[in-house]
């Protein structure tokens, strides 16, 4: 007997035991019990693939007028709907998070990225348990679930090998595979990756071939052909997440060089040439106006000369880089399609998760972290010539200039991280259901959220909204559903009201009508003040006759500005909008944002063979002294290797041995290395080591002096002349006896970085007396037993 709907509103769908005579004897001929069933969705429940691209402007594709060539994107639009008024929270984990949840990203305490969460509750990062995420429904309904690549949903403090993993996709997310990685972004040459929870190696080198988004692309590809081999009765729920195309701009040369020298013209002639495509295409409408670029953006024209053919690489690069990840994206389609089961698969092809990115600074970056760390000037032109080969190549970390961005969202104002326009919030959607969609290559233009997938999936599986979930009373989901404007092109639209907010950039739609205000600049790091909120001025657009937000009717009609001023208001109050928190670099410091740190105090004992620590794992040495001890056994052959390393080639520091000697090097953003060596040998046997780094002060980001010791005896004296002030990397860990991802030094390689004696503990002190108190272990035992 098929389970009746209305126990699927309380999940997991409580067990009802069989009524009935219960025999003495199972020979009995009375003996009788109903077969067991596996548990399945409703009949005629789909497939469901999502697809979420990162850091894709509306502009870009090809399939939405752009010059980057997506054709898995074209052949999916023509056989289903493009819908070009699809928004996102102009960030990737709100977005993320909203979509996988079905509610807007503050009402999940993802106001913004992990890394910057607040103790706020709509900034903490933390889901609240009364709102269960899609796959955890889908899975208690009888879904087989699946995810691969980004996961940026996890609290930093959740971020190490040990969790706790409720936040992680297999852990509380309700996905049941889960193959990538975790945080924002990933070095697509060099992952750190997990399988379920586990760390993992990528299978190959980037030497050998290997790439992020084709590694994705096959463990899909495996699962899914796996999952329809032994469950072909259970639908699945597949959510193919690549880091593509989020910087860094990775890509093997050959897809890159396919758009060489088309990009000579710069990013206005780019925005010219999409727009006219744009209304070629029909994406747009006929009366749609191309809205100007803003003083902050630079005009080609006004660029050094030195300096073009450097930008256009980045361009070239980027559009390689687009075109590489729909070709993995189409592999993917294509192993449904030749199961058998596209047609009865609904597959959301989302493209991007805000709008392009625009954290490359006016220049574009060699090392993306630099901008981060307020270190940007050190990408001279004369530096970025030097490395203009270099870019989307293992050896690089790069990310495109602010006007690549701002013509990657043609027709729009603004970019990624601006929740006011839609440059920030406007993304091109696919959706692809042939026994759903009989409309082939329809344009929808309702108004829709990434909230409303959540909501339309449930609606074509036939599945309501669970009312309780793990013993837990659900929130209505704040979505609407899409499902109406599948086979209704003119109907009206439902999703009528949204608002926005990112750092302070803030908007509202309200049946056509949007009122924004943009309040800071992305690619603005340090310094450039910004004004009160108060102050901030606010504009009004007409979208029922006015698509990209070009003409602006604040002085037209003023009241109509201030009602909806108001909406904005109460729509922030209903979701935890407030308190606003304009800042950015002052939230990555955990004490500052009032967050929960996993490392307490000022030292941090570490034990050889630990590694993948993330950087909010790891006690933090940035902008003080501190010092590294060891212990260590050195075998009669002598000893090589890594003691213990943060970071890696585009920023952080390494203690060694190489050629038998104590070495430390500090690595700042790949662009300047600072090593000390020490003048001697370890000799064979038991040795403490050591090396203290002495902070001139003064600011962030200054030098300091480094000091060698061996058994107390200073062997090496350096100096650092400058550090890295806020972060190593996003996604290079900390590794005790070895190093994973990419080296810090040019002295080893990862897979000979393995310390070759015998490491007892480490332990990094940030303290600020003499660091004489530290007592290892086995001392500390000797002394507690000499006291009694």
């Amino acid at each position: 007997m098929p389970i009746d709907r209305h126990a699927r509103t309380m999940l997991p769908i409580p067990d009802r035991p069989a009524a009935g005579l219960t025999t003495y004897d199972a020979k009995d001929p009375a003996t009788s019990y109903p077969p067991i069933e596996p548990l399945l969705p409703p009949e005629g429940a789909p497939n469901v693939l999502i697809v979420l691209l990162d850091d894709v402007g509306f502009g870009a594709s090809s399939a939405f007028g752009g010059p980057c060539a997506t054709p898995n994107a074209e052949r999916l639009a023509a056989g289903g709907l493009k819908f070009n008024r699809f928004h996102t929270t102009a960030l990737c984990a709100p977005t993320r998070q909203a979509m996988l949840t079905g509610r807007n990203h503050h009402s999940v305490g993802m106001g913004s990225i992990t890394e910057t969460a607040t103790s706020a509750p709509g900034n903490s990062s933390l889901r609240p348990n009364t709102k269960a995420p899609l796959a955890m429904t889908l899975k208690l309904n009888g879904y087989s679930t699946a995810q691969f690549g980004k996961c940026h949903e996890v609290p930093v403090w959740q971020s190490s090998p040990l969790g706790p993993f409720d936040a992680w996709p297999s852990g509380g997310g309700g996905f049941e595979t889960f193959y990538g990685f975790i945080g924002g972004e990933n070095n697509q040459w060099e992952p750190a990756l997990y399988d379920g929870t586990t760390p993992v190696e990528p299978p190959a080198t980037a030497e050998e071939g290997y790439h992020l988004t084709e590694d994705l692309a096959d463990r899909a590809i495996s699962w899914i052909r796996t999952q329809k081999a032994l469950m072909p009765d259970k639908p699945f729920f597949v959510y193919f997440a690549p880091g593509a195309t989020h910087a860094p701009h990775h890509v093997p040369q050959e897809w890159a060089d396919k758009y060489r020298g088309r990009f000579a013209e710069g990013w206005d002639a780019q925005r010219d040439k999409t727009f006219a495509r744009q209304k070629e295409m029909g994406v747009i409408p006929a009366d749609a106006g191309l809205t100007p670029r803003h003083d902050e953006i630079p005009a080609w024209d006004d660029m050094p000369d030195e300096l073009k053919p450097v930008l256009e690489r980045q361009m070239e690069v980027y559009a390689g880089f687009l075109e590489h990840t729909d070709h993995h994206v189409g592999r993917v389609l294509d192993a449904i399609e030749d199961l058998g089961v596209l047609d009865d698969t609904i597959v959301y092809y989302i493209i991007g998760d805000n709008g392009a990115s625009a954290e490359g600074t006016i220049n574009g970056a060699f090392n993306e972290m630099a901008n981060f760390n307020g270190m940007a000037a050190l990408e001279t032109p004369e530096f970025m010539r030097s490395k203009m080969d270099e870019f989307g190549t293992p050896y690089s970390y790069n990310h495109y200039a602010v006007g690549w961005a701002w013509a990657m969202d043609t027709p729009f104002q603004w970019t990624k991280q601006v929740a006011s326009h839609w440059g920030g919030t406007r993304n091109g959607a696919i959706v692809h259901w042939p026994n759903g969609i009989a409309d082939k290559g329809g344009l929808r233009s309702q108004f829709t959220h990434c909230i409303d997938v959540a909501p339309t999936i449930l609606e074509a599986a036939g599945l309501p909204e669970p009312a309780m979930v793990n013993g837990v009373q659900q929130s209505p989901m704040e979505g609407t559903s899409m499902l109406y404007a599948f086979t209704e092109a003119d109907a009206a639209e439902r999703h009528d009201l949204q608002y926005f907010e990112m750092f302070g950039n803030r908007g509202v739609y309200h049946r056509g009508w949007s009122a924004v205000t943009k309040h800071r600049t992305p690619w603005v790091m340090t310094g450039g003040g910004m004004v009160a909120f108060d102050d901030d001025v606010w504009e009004l657009y007409d979208g029922n006759v006015d698509y990209s937000q070009a003409r602006d009717l604040a002085a037209e009609q003023p009241e109509r500005l201030h009602e909806l001023q108001r909406l904005w208001l109460i729509e922030a109050v209903k979701y935890n909008v407030l308190p606003l928190d304009d800042r950015t670099a002052d939230r990555l410091n955990p004490d500052i944002a009032g967050r929960p740190t996993l490392v307490k105090g000022t030292s941090q004992l570490l034990y050889p063979g630990m590694g993948r620590l993330s950087e909010n794992s790891v006690v933090s040495i940035k902008n003080k002294s501190f010092s590294v001890t060891a212990d260590v056994t050195v075998p009669a052959e002598g000893a090589r290797g890594v003691i213990i390393a943060q970071g890696g080639r585009f920023g952080g520091w390494s203690l060694y041995v190489d050629d038998g000697g104590l070495k430390f090097v500090y690595n700042v953003l790949g662009i300047q290395h600072f090593a000390t060596a020490a003048d001697s040998r370890l000799t064979e046997g038991a040795h403490r080591v050591r090396m203290e780094f002495a902070y001139d002060g003064g600011g962030l980001a200054k030098g300091g002096d480094v000091t060698l010791l061996c058994d107390g005896v200073a062997v090496g004296t350096g100096r650092v002349g400058a550090t890295q002030p806020l972060v190593f990397s996003a996604d290079e860990t900390t590794d005790v006896g070895y190093e994973s991802g990419t080296p810090v030094s040019e002295d080893y390689t990862p897979q000979g970085s393995r310390f070759t004696g015998k490491i007892h503990w480490v332990r990094i002190d940030t303290g600020d007396d003499d660091h004489d108190h530290f007592i290892d272990p086995e001392e500390r035992l000797r002394v507690a037993m000499a006291r009694q």
